[in-house]
């Protein structure tokens, strides 16, 4: 007997979730159900096997798992709508940046079983990095079964839920952070007259090479620099310009500000 699934939003990220489940070993064993104001959405999932519900509420009485997939500024009266329907087996795992279990019980007026995860948008590729989380009430085997889920789609990380905010400036965030700065190179090389689509592949091999290397190739990202900046090159002299700016400083204020909103979007 299959295990009922359910997304509440069918947007980017929900979609690439059951994307991800239809595309692994997981689908045999699990019927996805989905409910989003904008029909088209469901409507290019029911080809798959997803099967179209009415509504959140509809979602909720079928499903053990649901997953809501909606923005931080609407999720609580999607929570509220719901609540009624909720039952002591239901899991309800959020997407949602900011929003922890103690927000989703309170909205929900119910003392359910609740996991909190930040993903990021290369899920859409199988690529994703994902932080969970899960309160007591959740079982070891109900998270297992989550974490399943975002293991089809990449990479995941266990963290406590009382980091769950600032995790999202690391894998949250950061991708919009990595294009801009890649667009600072090949903005560069196009200036200088290399064709654009030759810098975009080159930078981009660099950084898919540069991510192995920091977590495979056993040497701290100290020593990583290191090996690229020879005495006198030309790394050392990039490197200087980027130290006159202040990038690590660059960085931690982009990542405190992630935080903060975090903290506001939660209230």
């Amino acid at each position: 007997m299959k295990i009922n699934v359910g997304f509440i939003g069918a947007g980017n990220m929900g979609t690439a979730i059951m994307k991800g489940i239809l595309n692994s070993s997981l689908n045999d064993r699990i019927q996805l159900h989905a409910a989003d104001p904008d029909s088209v959405k469901i409507e290019s999932l029911q080809s798959l096997g997803v099967k179209k519900c009415i509504d959140a509420s509809e979602v909720i009485s079928l499903c053990k798992y649901v997953f809501f997939a909606v923005k931080p500024q609407i999720i609580e009266g999607v929570l509220e709508s719901v609540g009624n329907n909720i039952s002591d087996d239901t899991v309800l795992i959020s997407i949602a940046a900011g929003i922890n279990s103690d927000f989703i019980k309170k909205a929900t007026g119910a003392n359910v079983k609740t996991i909190v995860v930040m993903p990021n948008t290369p899920l859409l590729l199988s690529e994703g990095a994902s932080a969970l989380a899960k309160d007591s009430e959740v079982t070891e085997q109900e998270f297992d079964f989550v974490c399943n889920i975002f293991k089809e789609c990449g990479k995941i990380e266990v963290i406590d839920e009382s980091k769950m905010k600032e995790i999202i400036a690391v894998n949250g965030s950061s991708p919009a952070f990595i294009y801009l700065y890649a667009k600072g190179f090949i903005d560069y090389a196009v200036k200088e007259g290399i064709d654009g689509e030759t810098a975009k592949n080159l930078f981009a091999q660099s950084l898919i090479g540069s991510a192995k290397m920091i977590t495979d190739s056993g040497y701290t990202i100290d020593e990583l620099i290191k090996m690229v900046s020879s005495p006198g090159g030309t790394t050392l002299a990039g490197l200087e310009e980027l130290n006159k700016g202040n990038l690590l400083n660059i960085v931690n204020n982009a990542c405190e500000a992630c935080t903060k909103r975090a903290y506001e979007l939660s209230k």
